[in-house]
This record gives C-alpha cells, structure tokens and sequence, in this order.
C-alpha cells in the first residue's frame, strides 16, 4: 500500500491527505526534495510528504468498478474513490476478489432482495452479476453441495454497518435454497428466520450509532441433509453486554425487550405492574425511550408471535417475561442501614412494593 514515488513529477494527477475530506485529488505543482506541493481540483493549496501522496488513475470510469481487482492503484484513496462513485450511484455492494464489501444504505432497499432477485443468483457463476450478499451465499451452498464439505461466511464491520441486517439476508437466501415445498406445520427455515426478532428482542439495543445495535456476537450454524435441504440449525451467542442491563448511557437504550414489555396490552402490564419506562431506574438513566419509526407495541407480539414459531411454549414465554419485569423492578429497590451494624432494609414504601413485585414474579416468598 505505499506511494509510488517513482512515478510522480510535476503535472502529475495524485491523490493528497485532506482533514477534512481525507482524500482529494489534484495536480503535482512542485517537488522540492521530500516536499510536494499540491493543487486540488477545488482549489486549495496542500503541502505533503512524498510518501503520503498516491498516484490518481485517470483512465477509472466514472461510476467505479464492481471489482476492485481492476483498479490500476489499489491503494486508500483508490479504493475510497471507487466506493464512493458506486454509492452514489445507490450500488452499495463491491467486490474485491471474492470478498464483498457492502456499505450501509440507511435505508430500505427491498427491491435488491425480492424474491426475483433470489431466483437470478441462484446457480450463478460468481462475478456474472453485480456484487450482491446473495452471490456469495450462493457460492457457499454450492460449494458445500459440490465438495460435501461444510462453509463457513464471515460478517464483520464496525458498529452500524450492516452485519445484522447482512446475516438476515444471508439466512434469507440459505432458507430460499434450502426451503421445502409448504408443508404442514412450521418448517425448519421458517424456525431459522423467525429467530431473529427473538434474538433482537433480548440481545440488541440503541447505540448512538445504530438503533438496532446486537451487543453480543452470534455464530449461526444451518444444517443441510444430502439433498441440500435444510435439517437443522443451531444458534450460539456469545460476550452478550450484561453491564447494559443497569447502567445506560443517554441518548441509548437498554435491550429492546424491557420496552417491549412496557407496551405490552394492558392485561400483561397489569399483571406485571408495570408503566411507562421512564418509571424504572434501569430504564430511565436515558432520556431515550423510543425509536423512530418503531411500535414497542407492535414489536412485542411480532416478538411473541416469533417465539411460539421457534417452539418456545406459552409457559416458558410467561417464564420469560415475568424475568424481564422482575428485573426492572430490582433496580427500582432502594436500601438504607437497618439497625444492626452490617444489615440493611428497604427504604421506604415504594422500595418495598417493588421487593414484594420482584419476589412475586420470581416466585419467592
């Protein structure tokens, strides 16, 4: 990834380090030794070391390569260019090699993702088509067929990229491969993708960068008999951010699930005794309290509708959901010295009444 002083004289089109904009490209203007003064195509004037500064390839199209393995310079500012040009031309996926880069659109593409779309990267060579997630899905399906050997995809990217959204449409088009003609009953795929809004629900909160942010990792395993037809599948979670649980930084949220529950019809609120978030100390410590564009209301019985298709029984959700109100009822227990040296009690009446709450839902005396 080093300049190329060699090549670069007076006159030449390069690229030059900007803090504002990163990069910007302009014309060599004068070298003095390791000095090279540049003009950018806006006009400023930029001084830099002649090992900070990259070649610009002018014979580039305008509106980027779908596979960076093309470019005459792969190099920052090369690859940033070409990222850049693609983007607003709303391509937000780009190869390099048989990797995919996807930059995230912040906002719904869903044309890219039908099921038309599914059907033409289906059994396509790698690189026929645009770049897609789809392609590289496809790709490892038929290698898993071909070789009888297990795939592995790897999504990683800083906070609010797109990996949550890029897993779903992986195991979006892993389903379409793999799905079975509608049978009775749930079907395994269904079981696959319906695990997300439960994940979500209890593992995924508000960031500052991302609204929809996973703070744990997960390792999703789908498994295929020899027929390439989905027969199973296994989810691991791991390093889930239990510190977020009672301790919130404004503007973010604590995990989705505790807001859900505060929206929940009003029999479960009851019985739960619950109210509006900003009445809990684990809640409330963020001014936060809802999404844009989001129902907590609507998202609990998509959540509940989830888990009875994941096989979660009615009994084991109530299980579930009278942990998370007793949880927010802990951290509304205040504590003040009792009489004794080292003991303590409730401090007053409203302490005591979330006490008696948390023991009732965890059914403790």
């Amino acid at each position: 990834m080093q300049g190329t002083p060699v090549n670069i004289i007076a006159g030449s089109h390069v690229w030059v380090e900007d803090p504002d904009e990163a990069w910007l490209d302009g014309q060599v203007s004068k070298i003095t030794g390791n000095d090279v003064e540049v003009t950018t195509t806006n006009g400023k004037q930029i001084t830099s070391k002649l090992s900070k500064i990259y070649p610009k390839d002018m014979e580039a199209p305008a509106g980027g390569v779908d596979d960076m393995t093309k470019l005459s310079y792969l190099h920052e500012p090369g690859v940033l260019q070409n990222l850049k040009s693609r983007y607003e031309l709303n391509e937000i996926y780009t190869y390099t090699g048989n990797i995919l880069i996807a930059i995230n659109p912040f906002q719904r593409l869903p044309h890219i993702y039908d099921a038309h779309m599914m059907q033409q990267y289906k059994g396509a060579p790698f690189g026929e088509l645009s770049p897609h997630v789809f392609a590289v899905a496809d790709v490892a399906y038929r290698a898993m067929i071909n070789e009888g050997k297990s795939n592995s995809i790897l999504v990683s990217g800083e906070s609010g990229a797109g990996k949550t959204e890029t897993t779903k449409m992986l195991m979006r088009y892993l389903a379409y491969l793999g799905g079975r003609a509608a049978t009775e009953g749930r079907t395994v795929e269904q079981q696959v993708l319906e695990s997300n809004p439960v994940l979500e629900a209890f593992g995924n909160a508000k960031t500052v960068r991302n609204n929809n942010s996973s703070r744990f990792g997960k390792f999703v395993e789908i498994q295929f008999d020899k027929n390439g037809r989905i027969s199973g599948a296994a989810i691991r979670t791991y390093l889930l951010e239990r510190s977020r649980v009672c301790q919130v930084n404004d503007p973010e949220r604590n995990y989705h699930c505790f807001y859900l529950l505060c929206a929940a019809p009003q029999e479960e609120v009851e019985k739960y005794k619950l109210g509006h978030p900003k009445t809990f100390h684990y809640l409330n410590q963020s001014k936060c309290y809802e999404l844009a564009d989001v129902s907590d209301a609507r998202e609990y019985l998509a959540t509940r509708r989830a888990m009875d298709i994941v096989g979660i029984s009615q009994k084991d959700q109530e299980a579930i959901f009278r942990v998370v109100a007793a949880i927010l009822h802990l951290g509304n227990i205040d504590f003040t010295k009792g009489k004794d040296a080292d003991s303590s009690v409730p401090k007053d009446d409203k302490s005591k009444f979330h006490m008696k709450m948390t023991a009732e839902l965890l059914m403790y005396d």
